[in-house]
């Protein structure tokens, strides 16, 4: 990820390994693990489930920007059977001068959400910033909201993520978070685009600011000045944006983040963001492997991680959504194992991810330039529940044998089940009181199949595929 987070971490790394050492291991599987956050409902009072990828154009702007992205990613996103975009928009292409608002920029947004809607996938609309913004030579916050009290700032053409700790950087931050007047614009961003998209149907919510990061104080270690970070300045920025996204939008979710360093098993320092409908959307990248590293299944990160990002929401009560996750380097040797442990273990606790990134080519695309899964991706597109009517009593997917099995209590309305392409098909068994589905699905192609069950009745739902028992 970066060379100078790399190394302030590696103290760090030791004591989260003494301490896993003295702790209970964490459970995997069936077992009996960490609190489980609440799940996402919908306006039916579903549970939900969300499963998808980053959709994103970093490479024009002004009146180009957005145009990367076309109807194919949606269309391709829903013939794999997922349901979920979390769409990167950029404020300094909203509002390249202050108070000048493109209206060019909001209607591709809008041709971007209705492509999404045509192919019935939710969209999380993310206010994106990389390195702060354009001031620095990457996207996100504008020019004219930068304030760096005249602080140094050296680029890092091979190691991006380290000008984040540049204090010309560190500078801005202080200055977004703090100064009344880049609060005001930051909240009159939000509403525009909120006051614009409310009513969408494709939209389910709001990320109010990617990976945010801020300034270090003198003498602290990084997981202390996150927490100051989280507790002193995100938390009151967080707030100030959901009032000002309620004061023209009731109805939608709003997704919040830590800092990255939760990424290291760091509990986060964030207070309660006090609003009805918010969801906890961190991100699950290590530092090891965004640096090359092949995954390490007996270091215990991803059991470190899930405790760190469990913490808050079973404390304050909210669900939670990963908003970014899935390595660069997706072939070394035990990048299959990652891919089976990380979904078990995203699959238990959250509520919905969207992995990094739905394109076309290398690097961390999805797919390569044919449309066909890159190396171990194709774990992604699963067997799952969209929707579910009812109080889940166990959900789980076996990814030797392919196999999905969902247990219920049921409630009014209709429970959904979605399988991805598959040759040969899915056969699927309901059992109880319930109204069979079509009992083998289509190959080749996604398809859903919809329970509708007595109101209190306990429902099983077994997905196999067709050439195992």
């Amino acid at each position: 990820m970066h060379r100078r987070l790399l190394a302030a971490l590696a103290t760090l790394a030791c004591l989260v390994l003494l301490a896993a050492a003295t702790a209970p291991a964490a459970a995997t599987g069936g077992d009996a693990g960490p609190p489980q956050p609440p799940r996402l409902t919908d306006d039916r009072g579903r549970v939900i489930t969300l499963r998808g990828w980053n959709v994103e154009d970093k490479t024009h702007r002004g009146e180009q920007a957005l145009s990367a992205i076309t109807e194919r990613h949606f269309k391709d996103l829903h013939d794999q059977g997922f349901n979920f975009a979390r769409l990167l928009v950029f404020w300094d292409d909203l509002e390249p001068r202050r108070g000048h608002y493109s209206a060019d920029y909001l209607k591709k947004i809008e041709r971007i959400l209705d492509w999404a809607h045509r192919y019935r996938i939710h969209v999380l609309i993310d206010a994106h910033q990389d390195v702060f913004g354009p001031a620095f030579g990457h996207r996100g916050i504008p020019a004219w909201a930068t304030r760096t009290d005249g602080l140094p700032f050296e680029p890092h053409p091979d190691d991006w993520f380290s000008e984040y700790f540049e204090p010309a950087v560190q500078r801005a931050f202080t200055h977004l978070y703090t100064d009344a007047d880049l609060q005001q614009a930051q909240a009159r961003m939000w509403r525009i685009l909120a006051a614009r998209f409310a009513d969408h149907p494709a939209v389910i919510g709001y990320d109010l600011i990617n990976e945010p990061m801020g300034e270090i104080r003198p003498g602290e270690d990084l997981p202390t000045a996150a927490r100051h970070i989280e507790a002193e300045q995100l938390t009151p920025m967080y707030n100030r944006l959901a009032d000002a996204i309620r004061s023209v939008d009731d109805d939608n979710w709003i997704f919040f983040e830590p800092t990255p360093i939760v990424g290291e098993g760091i509990p986060t320092g964030l207070g309660r963001i006090d609003d009805p409908k918010v969801v906890y959307a961190p991100h699950f990248y290590n530092t090891a492997m965004e640096a090359g590293a092949d995954y390490d299944p007996a270091a215990g990160w991803i059991e470190d991680y899930e405790a760190a990002v469990t913490a808050y929401p079973a404390r304050y009560g909210v669900p939670v959504v990963v908003g970014e996750w899935g390595p660069l380097n997706n072939a070394l040797p035990h990048m299959g194992r990652f891919y089976r442990d990380a979904l078990t273990s995203l699959n238990r606790y959250s509520s919905g991810w969207a992995s990094y990134v739905w394109c076309y080519g290398g690097g961390y695309c999805a797919v390569d330039e044919k449309g066909r899964f890159r190396t171990n991706k194709e774990q992604t597109a699963a067997p799952y529940a969209p929707a579910v009517a009812g109080t889940i009593t166990t959900e789980q997917h076996a990814p030797a044998t392919d196999t999905y099995r969902l247990t219920y209590r049921a409630s009014h309305g209709i429970t959904e089940v979605r399988v991805p392409p598959r040759p040969g098909g899915w056969r699927v068994r309901v059992t109880g009181p319930a109204a069979t589905p079509t009992p083998v699905l289509p190959p080749d192609r996604t398809a859903t199949a919809r329970v509708h069950a007595r109101p209190d009745a306990a429902v099983t739902v077994l997905v196999t595929p067709r050439n195992t028992r």
